[in-house]
């Protein structure tokens, strides 16, 4: 499906390119990066007449003081912070500030201003990112690990809620579409020892599609033109050997990879490795539940005998299933029928063995 080009009222696109333009030189310029996110966030928010009435030194209820420190970023902490490779990061430091504009731009209403977000978040991913390229488009609730260490290319689209980790490095490609809920990992833990972390290079060539939920664990290189299924896992084998360390097998051009690990159709084991033993799923009990087709009007009991009928309504029943007795409309059950209809069901449904006078009313 094409889509079709929106646009915004001439007046509302005329203050939204304002507004950008001018974060964009404040945050070019020699301003501290710090103070620029502080008041940019007042003002998104709508705090502005509080925030001067704080800065003068007024009262302020305590929650209050609190909400208003937060738009500083110096104030507040991340949780890439606390990661120990951050003292020898110089790049940091100002990352941490554009982080915070862009995560609180989204807690505001004009995040879900599509013509007016998507715009933003692009100026934005200029300054944070190491190289983001044109027409980019970034949708709600994107979080990354800092931010410094991501190359997007050219006519990228992020949905939401993805995960763009690059405590390593993180380099995705021209018109690459990665869907929501998907994460992308540039770091690994040891299996052994959490504690010990491995940054490797996550590599995105152009033209993938990373789909719904779909999880691209550290060191993978996805290939041109592939495609990662929904809620697959993508994993790779790194090298042993020294020279080879943070080198992944990805996914080469232009496959479509499908569950969780192993390989595509065709590639061979690799040697000295066990193969990956999948037990089938337990298929369900395969009992068809068949209902038996309605009856033609009712026979008259003056030219059908009971034994006539049962006989006209046992040729309706499917052996091996489940069917419906309801002859006359006195007694409804359903009669697990294996080899025919067994003979106490006849007996006691249609009167089989008895005389006709001693047919009960139902019967007759």
């Amino acid at each position: 499906m094409t889509k079709r080009h929106v646009s915004l009222p001439g007046e509302a696109a005329e203050g939204l390119n304002t507004f950008v333009e001018e974060v964009d030189s404040r945050l070019s310029g020699s301003e501290d990066t710090c103070a620029v996110v502080e008041e940019v966030l007042v003002d998104l928010h709508g705090d502005r007449r509080a925030y001067e009435r704080w800065q003068a030194g007024a009262e302020v209820s305590p929650a209050e003081r609190v909400r208003l420190q937060g738009y500083d970023p110096c104030n507040t902490t991340l949780e890439s912070e606390y990661y120990a490779e951050v003292e020898t990061d110089e790049a940091f430091e100002r990352s941490k500030h554009l982080q915070w504009l862009w995560r609180q731009f989204d807690a505001t209403p004009m995040a879900d201003n599509v013509a007016f977000a998507l715009e933003f978040r692009r100026m934005l991913a200029k300054h944070l990112f190491a190289d983001c390229g044109d027409n980019c488009r970034f949708f709600k609730r994107i979080s990354m690990t800092y931010g410094h260490n991501i190359e997007v290319g050219d006519n990228v689209v992020v949905h939401d809620d993805v995960h763009l980790d690059d405590r390593g490095t993180l380099t995705i490609g021209d018109r690459v579409s990665i869907s929501d809920g998907a994460h992308i990992y540039s770091h690994d833990h040891d299996v052994v020892d959490q504690t010990t972390v491995r940054n490797y290079h996550t590599t995105i060539e152009d033209d993938v599609r990373i789909t719904h939920d779909a999880m691209v664990r550290a060191g993978v290189r996805v290939g041109r033109n592939a495609l990662l299924a929904a809620k697959s896992v993508l994993k790779g084998r790194r090298a042993r050997t020294p020279h080879r360390r943070g080198v992944a097998r990805g996914v080469y051009r232009g496959q479509i990879w499908l569950g969780v690990g192993g390989r595509p159709p065709g590639e061979p084991r690799p040697q000295g490795t066990a193969p990956h033993r999948v037990r089938p799923p337990r298929r369900p009990r395969d009992v068809r539940r068949v209902r038996a087709r309605p009856l033609p009007a009712r026979p008259s009991t003056l030219s059908h005998t009971p034994t006539q009928k049962a006989n006209f309504q046992v040729s309706r029943i499917r052996t091996g299933s489940y069917a419906d007795l309801d002859l006359a409309g006195r007694v409804r059950s359903r009669v697990r029928t294996v080899t025919g209809v067994p003979l106490p069901v006849l007996h006691r449904e249609f009167g089989l063995g008895k005389h006709r006078n001693q047919c009960s009313a139902g019967d007759t």
